[in-house]
């Protein structure tokens, strides 16, 4: 079900979402940026690690931006401070991602509003692992 305003709730994004690219993905294994998208990894999401300083998150072949990904993404996962998502949200609308999701505890209203006027989704101040679950969502057959 959409929201009023157009934009795809975010259950809807998620059930929808098969490719997430993870900007932040850690590759300390205490970190929320490693243990969520290691989740929706072993739920059956394709996830691609944006770090500019890894090879390799959870087994998995890391970029340095959103730019060096090579195919089409369905959402945008970002796990960086706040002050940086408006950043992320411009390179997000570049590579035309139709979603950009920030993690529990990241608000940016700029980020928001460039999304909104982009017509991409936003979800913001909240936990993809979460929603996932709340929705008994997967990708596995």
């Amino acid at each position: 079900m959409a929201t009023v305003d157009g934009m795809r709730d975010a259950q809807q994004i998620l059930a929808e979402a098969r490719v997430i690219a993870v900007v932040g993905a850690s590759r300390d294994p205490f970190k929320a940026a490693h243990t969520v998208p290691r989740q929706m990894l072993r739920h059956g999401w394709r996830i691609i690690p944006v770090n500019p300083f890894a090879d390799e998150v959870f087994g998995v072949k890391a970029v340095p931006t959103l730019a060096d990904i090579d195919e089409p993404i369905d959402l945008v996962d970002v796990f960086r401070p706040a002050r940086d998502a408006v950043a992320v949200v411009r390179q997000a609308i570049a590579i035309k991602a139709p979603a950009v999701w920030l993690q529990s505890g990241i608000v940016s209203a700029e980020g928001r509003r460039l999304a909104e006027e982009a017509g991409i989704d936003y979800v913001e101040d909240r936990c993809l692992a979460v929603e996932r679950a709340v929705g008994n969502l997967t990708r596995l057959s």
